[in-house]
């Protein structure tokens, strides 16, 4: 069997949640985050395109975390985003967080945008 180290770049894992709050690589983020291969750092929310826009290119996939649980994104966003060439997952912000993780070891070229629960 032959073992590939996986190199995330400047991504951290999600090491946990809260109300309000996010660990992600040791770090505390209050508020929404986004997370990927620029590395961590607070998001605006919805209206914070640009910071998405940002990595366009250097990943395939977005997901969106939208709180504790699953809600619809404002379509203008997703359109924004598809059209830049990022996929969107929609998901509750717990779901993205796993899901996240799990791709994030894989060594998929993925980002995290996130609305506490």
């Amino acid at each position: 069997m032959r073992l590939n180290e996986v190199v995330f770049t400047d991504a951290k894992p999600v090491e946990g949640y809260g109300p309000g709050f996010f660990r992600i690589g040791g770090q505390v983020i209050r508020g929404a985050v986004i997370a990927g291969p620029k590395g961590t750092g607070t998001w605006g929310g919805y209206d914070d395109t640009a910071a998405l826009l940002d990595l366009a290119g250097q990943i395939d996939v977005l997901f969106v975390g939208t709180g504790p649980e699953i809600a619809h994104i404002p379509d203008d966003l997703r359109s924004t985003l598809e059209d830049a060439g990022i996929g969107v997952e929609v998901m509750a912000s717990p779901a993205a967080c796993r899901t996240y993780n799990v791709l994030l070891s894989e060594g998929r070229r993925i980002a995290l945008a996130l609305i506490p629960v």
